[in-house]
């Protein structure tokens, strides 16, 4: 296996681990867990992986033809999840996270288009960390996935305890939502692999970029602005911990174009 590949199955096996951890929370506990503070550093995180390490080495590696695809990034997802994925409803926020960890919604339709959503969205996660493993920029890619995941899958097993699916299912379903990630990265390299593009990794780490701008604007912080107003001072200092989080990373590990591959 070549070192790319090892890393991507590496890192999807942490991410997915990190997605049944968050189910595992809400299958053992009763009580309603309040996520807006997490989900506010996890917005921090994306923005920062995307600013800070993402957008800077497409752009050193695909030039402006590569930027030009951040905001095609953004606006594919937000087509996507607008018109195309049915929305689990907006009590849900954008993101399917359920406000407190209740939905007060009966039936098992809720869950099922929660399930799909997220497991859209985590599939362009994983095109998101194949590409950027690919050009040298894999564990931001990964942290911000993983800051991401987590709190949504905790939100998805909620929706599903809701319903009154047993254990076994909510951990099925969550497990199989986390291995949308690897899934994502095959087919990434599947592409890579078949259309021999030049500078296709640097590309895809600008749509991916978009992608990830658009999950922290349009479904992470409306959701922490709708659900925390209790304490905004708190999930602002939250936010500008994760992008601190980033910047000190990006700082640490070199500038563009000078990473160790």
């Amino acid at each position: 296996m070549s070192p790319v590949l090892a890393t991507v199955a590496l890192y999807s096996l942490i991410i997915v681990l990190g997605a049944l951890a968050g189910a595992v929370v809400v299958v053992l506990n009763d009580r309603p867990t309040h996520l807006v503070r997490f989900l506010a550093f996890a917005a921090g995180v994306m923005l920062g992986a995307a600013f800070f390490h993402m957008l800077p080495e497409a752009y050193s590696g695909g030039g402006w033809w590569a930027f030009a695809l951040v905001p095609a990034g953004f606006a594919f997802l937000l087509v996507l999840e607008r018109y195309l994925v049915a929305h689990a409803g907006e009590d849900l926020g954008g993101d399917g996270v359920a406000a407190s960890g209740h939905t007060g919604h009966p039936g098992h339709v809720l869950g099922l288009t929660a399930f799909l959503g997220l497991s859209t969205h985590t599939l362009f996660d994983g095109i998101a960390l194949g590409s950027a493993v690919e050009e040298g920029v894999g564990s931001m890619a990964m942290l911000a996935i993983v800051a991401h995941k987590v709190p949504s899958a905790l939100s998805l097993a909620t929706i599903l305890k809701s319903e009154g699916r047993s254990r076994v299912s909510i951990l099925s379903l969550s497990t199989l939502y986390g291995m949308m990630v690897p899934a994502g990265a095959l087919l990434y390299f599947i592409f890579d692999a078949m259309l021999h593009l030049e500078s296709l990794g640097a590309k895809a780490l600008a749509f991916s970029a978009g992608n990830f701008l658009y999950i922290a604007v349009s479904d992470l912080l409306p959701h922490v602005h709708r659900h925390g107003k209790d304490q905004p001072g708190r999930n602002i200092l939250a936010l500008f911990a994760g992008l601190l989080l980033m910047f000190l990373l990006a700082r640490l590990m070199g500038h563009p174009g000078h990473h160790p591959h």
